[in-house]
């Protein structure tokens, strides 16, 4: 790979020497030229800082994280994207996630009611959902150029997506819905907005949630403070950890819950600590737990 010629404050990407984070790279900004001329100091996002942390990646806690010495070779400017592309079955695809872009292939086509494509990550063996502003065609910068190459039409800026705030809650945007009822602590489920009502509430349509009759899906109104954005999707590649805080997906909905034990075949006793229940469970059922604190994202074992 022939090296760009790189400069303090070009934007770039930074590929992962992790083995098990082959064919990921982070959106990062040069800093400062290093005393060697093969490497240069890069800044980091945050989210690529808590996951470095996650998977212990050798970076100490705390703002250090977001900066470091990075070999030139592992620098690559921001790739070209298509502004219209349609996505396929078989593509080879980058996925943004933990502010990362992660190598991927589509293996289901876009479903009609979530509008969003299947990504099967090799690395991870498992297959995981995004929406087509989280994808992007997967290019290697080889010699100078793009492979493959940019296709006829529109170009735009390979940007990350950004995770909404409060103030972006709007008609249309995928959320998170919890409720203080009696059996329910503890519990997130998917919905939409439909509407953004006054005085910090909003009209929300479940995904997997129907009406009494079941025949269509549930509409409510819901106070703000019920309802968060779709947290960003994080893989554990390994195993979770005995006491990991997780989040279990069962009746519909994302339960918030901890590891009482890890079995063998990826399999684990979750326990429940709102409901007070146990029960088994595999690892596809799970995801790490993040908590929504002050319109950012955080690892519930950084809480």
């Amino acid at each position: 790979m022939a090296d760009a010629h790189f400069e303090v404050g070009d934007e770039v990407e930074v590929t992962s020497p992790i083995h098990n984070m082959r064919g990921t790279t982070f959106p990062a900004k040069i800093v400062a030229k290093s005393r060697t001329k093969s490497k240069f100091k890069v800044e980091y996002n945050r989210a690529k800082a808590r996951i470095d942390r996650k998977i212990g990646a050798g970076h100490k806690g705390g703002d250090a994280a977001l900066r470091e010495e990075v070999d030139a070779v592992l620098l690559r400017p921001p790739p070209p994207r298509e502004s219209d592309y349609r996505f396929k079955l078989g593509d080879v695809v980058d996925a943004f996630f933990c502010g990362g872009w992660w190598e991927g292939v589509v293996v289901t086509d876009v479903l009609v009611d979530n509008n969003t494509f299947g990504v099967y990550f090799r690395f991870a063996k498992e297959k995981f959902e995004f929406e087509p502003e989280e994808l992007r065609l997967h290019r290697e910068w080889v010699k100078g150029s793009w492979i493959p190459p940019l296709q006829q039409g529109d170009v735009s800026d390979a940007k990350e997506p950004e995770i909404p705030t409060k103030e972006e809650l709007i008609e249309g945007t995928a959320v998170e819905v919890c409720t203080d009822e009696d059996g329910f602590q503890g519990a997130w489920f998917a919905a939409n907005i439909v509407k953004v009502m006054e005085k910090d509430k909003f009209l929300v349509r479940y995904k997997a949630i129907k009406t009494d009759d079941n025949r269509e899906l549930l509409t409510e109104e819901v106070d703000a403070k019920h309802v968060r954005p779709r947290p960003p999707k994080v893989v554990v590649a390994g195993s979770f950890s005995l006491t990991e805080e997780v989040d279990a997906f069962y009746n519909d909905g994302w339960w918030e819950g901890v590891i009482r034990k890890v079995l063998h075949g990826r399999r684990y006793k979750v326990y429940f600590k709102g409901t007070d229940d146990e029960l088994l469970l595999q690892h596809s059922d799970l995801r790490p737990r993040q908590d929504w604190i002050d319109r950012t994202w955080v690892m519930a074992s950084q809480v």
